[in-house]
């Protein structure tokens, strides 16, 4: 499955309705971010059951204000609506591809009953 651009139309049926996405927020002029592309590229052909996107933050600059994107590229996985993850960076190959091993390995109910103990204090 290739990527595909998440617009803030696009964002809460993409990411709402989605199981396990992963965004990659980008800028063209970014040099890490053209670096990335191909490796989030590749990874995502290895994984049908994910939806891969993209957030062209010059595009996008109110969707990457709301989640404080302040340096690209940034990586984020949303899984069952919850972030899991956050990080600017451009990850190697087999780096990608163990945090998504990790983020499919994790007792999503067990997350959610940590965040809501977590909100509660």
């Amino acid at each position: 499955m290739a990527t595909k651009a998440l617009t803030r139309e696009t964002f809460d049926e993409t990411v709402g309705g989605g199981d396990f996405v992963l965004i990659d927020f980008w800028a063209s002029w970014c040099g890490p971010c053209r670096a990335f592309a191909p490796v989030y590229e590749r990874v995502s052909e290895k994984h049908p059951d994910i939806t891969f996107t993209k957030v062209d933050t010059e595009a996008e600059q109110d969707l990457a204000a709301a989640f404080e994107i302040t340096s690209i590229p940034t990586l984020m996985i949303v899984r069952d609506k919850v972030v899991l993850y956050s990080q600017p960076g451009a990850l190697p190959e087999d780096a990608l591809e163990d945090l998504i091993a990790q983020a499919r390995a994790l007792d999503m109910d067990e997350v959610r009953r940590e965040a809501a103990a977590h909100s509660a204090h």
